[in-house]
């Protein structure tokens, strides 16, 4: 896997998860945990964008664990 393939896996990730939010339930509940998973699902891609452009390896390093935190959460939520 190179690093147009993760890019591409996480943009796909977050359609899904915009697409999973969108059938949920309008209920306070669900509501609740839309707004979540909206926002850890879909801040993977965005922030392995600015990972690539760190300004250093311990930049990056930091933004690909906050890439990981993310996931983590989406998973969680899940």
């Amino acid at each position: 896997m190179n690093k147009h393939d993760l890019e591409e896996r996480l943009i796909n990730f977050s359609v899904l998860i915009v697409q999973l939010v969108e059938t949920m339930p309008e209920r306070k509940a669900a509501n609740h945990l839309a707004g979540q998973l909206l926002r850890s699902g879909t801040s993977p891609a965005l922030n392995y964008g600015e990972a690539q452009s760190g300004e250093s390896r311990k930049d990056f390093i930091h933004k690909i664990s906050i890439v990981l935190k993310e996931l983590r959460e989406t998973h969680i939520c899940l």
